[in-house]
């Protein structure tokens, strides 16, 4: 690939920023409390897939009409200036559902599934943290305090798992 040709980005993992941050960690928190509270790997989506959901729809809402408060945008600019920026919340929960219903595929228990379902969670919220230190100019041991700012954050909902079992 030419290095000016855009790179494939089709769930807005690279360049979702926040939106990246906030579906992985609200997808994750959803399979912290239902894969031990559900008796089907099919509740466990639909309560991945449907939190994912209103979490994004709230936040569309407030990108949208924040868009049209702070910068005069037409209600329909504001809808796709709103949609652009907030899909990749629904794009991050791809990966953490993926691995999840892979799991149970492969045989694990719907627990098992969750814990690597949360595991990989918390490894993409290091990684990401890791580039953005990168991206935004950190040494190596900043970008190391970067990433475990994410691993701390994934440990919160592994808390927060814990806590609800």
């Amino acid at each position: 690939m030419a290095e000016d040709a855009p790179r494939r980005d089709p769930l807005g993992l690279v360049a979702g920023g926040e939106g990246t941050i906030t579906g992985t960690v609200v997808c994750a928190a959803a399979i912290a409390y239902t894969a031990g509270h559900s008796d089907t790997i099919w509740q466990v989506s639909a309560a991945i897939l449907g939190t994912v959901f209103v979490y994004w729809l709230a936040h569309l809402h407030a990108v949208t009409v924040g868009s049209s408060l702070t910068r005069g945008h037409h209600p329909l600019a504001a809808l796709r200036h709103g949609l652009h920026e907030t899909w990749p919340i629904l794009g991050a929960s791809v990966v953490p559902l993926v691995v999840l219903l892979g799991s149970r595929l492969f045989g694990a228990e719907i627990k098992t599934a969750g814990w690597i379902a949360l595991l990989v969670s918390i490894a993409l919220l290091t990684r990401y943290s890791w580039v953005a230190g990168r991206r935004g100019g950190l040494d190596t041991w900043g970008c190391v305090a970067s990433a475990a700012a994410g691993f701390g954050l994934g440990l919160v909902v592994v808390l927060l798992k814990v806590a609800l079992h």
